[in-house]
């Protein structure tokens, strides 16, 4: 089977394909200044062009795993998500707060999505 990896860089790949699967990693904002709403909307647009990358769409999104630098940009990021996600092919999702890898990260999310 092949292995597909896009835009990787020797440390890590945003996507990997396999086996009729779009494995994600972790999508952060380029801007880390932003708010919630412009960081959410910013990592949800590098997952669009990656999906389209892959042949795969929002409606294929087997899974997303939300991180968040505090709970009190849930409602915040929510009201980005409900605005993107397919409504009719909605993922299983889980949300949860981490320690971000630069304090300006407010939001993280992976996903696995259909090919």
């Amino acid at each position: 089977m092949t292995i597909r990896r896009l835009d990787s860089n020797g440390r890590r790949s945003r996507a990997v394909i396999h086996a009729g699967l779009v494995h994600f990693a972790g999508q952060v904002a380029d801007d880390f200044g932003g708010d919630i709403t412009s960081q959410t909307q910013e990592v949800l647009a590098r997952i669009d062009r990656l999906l389209g990358e892959a042949g795969s769409d929002r409606s294929r999104v087997i899974s997303a795993t939300i991180w968040l630098k505090t709970m009190a940009d849930y409602a915040g990021m929510n009201a980005v998500w409900d605005g993107w996600i397919d409504r009719d092919n909605a993922p299983a999702r889980c949300c949860g707060v981490v320690e971000m890898a630069d304090p300006g990260i407010l939001v993280e999310i992976i996903m696995v999505a259909a090919a």
